[in-house]
């Protein structure tokens, strides 16, 4: 467990689920969100990339782009 990570959560407390259970504040999956104090800094940082990706993704995809 890691729960003296310097790693912070993405959260940014916008929390609302998109269709495919995606949180649209910090973009990370449900099973994401409720595993990070499971994850080691490893895991945190390639999640964080993960929804990185999403939320560039999501923005790519808006109809005013």
């Amino acid at each position: 467990m890691s729960l003296n990570s310097n790693i912070k959560s993405p959260c940014i407390h916008v929390c609302v689920k998109n269709e495919v259970d995606i949180c649209m504040g910090c973009f990370r999956t449900m099973e994401e969100i409720r595993s990070w104090y499971k994850y080691t800094d490893e895991e945190k940082l390639e999640v964080k990339d993960k929804a990185n990706h999403r939320k560039l993704e999501f923005h790519k995809n808006l109809p005013f782009n």
